[in-house]
């Protein structure tokens, strides 16, 4: 059986990956320094999958804490999902993220290196195209301006790794671009759940309709969209999650022919943020409160995918649309909203 480390284990979708590589065979080490993530994500991959999950409570800037990972468990391959993720706290919080989101995969290659750990899946983003010339994104579309340092910290990121690449020839990495992951497990018990205020649509929506806010803001309808709106690739976050499986099986096999290989993961379809409102208030019949405001620092106008090479080379297509995000996401909001008034 091989042994998969998945740094960011304890969060979104870290948890959800960990959950698809179990029913397909691996052995799953954790590691999580909690920032931003529950220890509560392993007791509901247990609930699904009756596994415990090995977990490290360790901060990897941390180059001697990490080595202890990787001395103390023969590791096959890594998927690296550990990093901060909030486009407007990146805006006002440049330093922290540089320092956090780079140190730390610093520290996983430094590591990969030392211990012959040769596979590597970096959980990029498609934030690495800013405002895209063309639609739909290829894995070829040239990097535009980085709209917030997240995403500078995700093209870093990936040239750190092809860089590493050239010397090593031995190690092999995938490079994921997804695009916005929403939804939960289908049995409602892990999803979504920061321990920050959450900043991502789905979740907002959902903690709105349930009453944790009064309202939400759409922000900007002003945009060169069909509705004024923000466009953006949804994909629900058990596809993302199989397709981390889906890359590591490729990986460890004989197929690969490159040993940095990028690929696009999103649903291919773009859905304005009001397009997004208008399908929970479908498939839940809950009206939601809210209202427009100003554009966000940090966002762009529209982004989605051209996915022909990850169907085609790694087997992957998405099964779910933004109907069933919605659905998955609302059980998970009420499960969640239900544990809390109860404890």
């Amino acid at each position: 059986m091989k042994k998969v480390l998945v740094t960011g284990g304890c969060g979104y979708i870290g948890s959800h990956t960990i959950i698809d590589l179990i029913d397909n065979g691996f052995e799953v080490i954790s590691v999580d320094n909690n920032v931003n993530s529950d220890l509560k994500a392993l007791r509901g991959i247990q609930s699904i999958t009756d596994k415990l999950v090995k977990n490290y409570t360790i901060d990897l800037c941390d180059l001697e804490k990490t080595r202890k990972i990787f001395s103390n468990d023969k590791i096959d391959g890594v998927i690296h999902f550990a990093a901060l993720k909030s486009v407007g706290e990146s805006v006002f919080e440049p330093i922290r993220y540089f320092h956090n989101n780079l140190n730390s995969l610093l520290n996983i290659l430094t590591c990969c290196k030392e211990f012959g750990v040769d596979n590597l899946i970096f959980s990029s983003s498609c934030s690495v195209y800013g405002n895209a010339k063309d639609l739909p994104v290829t894995e070829l579309t040239p990097f535009e301006h980085a709209e917030c340092p997240y995403a500078r910290t995700k093209q870093m990121g990936e040239n750190i790794i092809e860089d590493f690449c050239v010397p090593n020839k031995e190690f092999k990495a995938i490079l994921l671009r997804y695009f916005n992951p929403a939804g939960a497990h289908e049995s409602g018990l892990i999803g979504e759940a920061p321990s920050n205020k959450a900043s991502n649509l789905v979740p907002v929506i959902t903690e709105t309709a349930i009453g944790k806010r009064e309202s939400m803001t759409v922000f900007g309808n002003d945009y060169g969209t069909r509705d004024g709106s923000c466009i953006r690739d949804y994909i629900h976050v058990m596809d993302l999650a199989n397709a981390h499986t889906k890359a590591i099986q490729y990986l460890l096999g004989d197929e690969n022919q490159q040993n940095c290989e990028v690929y696009n993961l999103g649903i291919g379809e773009g859905v304005t943020v009001l397009e997004a409102i208008n399908a929970f208030e479908k498939v839940t019949g809950q009206k939601l409160n809210y209202t427009i405001g100003e554009r966000r620092a940090g966002d762009v106008e529209a982004i989605y995918a051209n996915l022909n090479k990850a169907e085609q080379n790694l087997g992957w297509k998405p099964s779910r649309n933004i109907e069933d995000i919605m659905k998955s996401a609302w059980i998970w909001e009420k499960n969640r909203t239900e544990t809390v008034l109860q404890s």
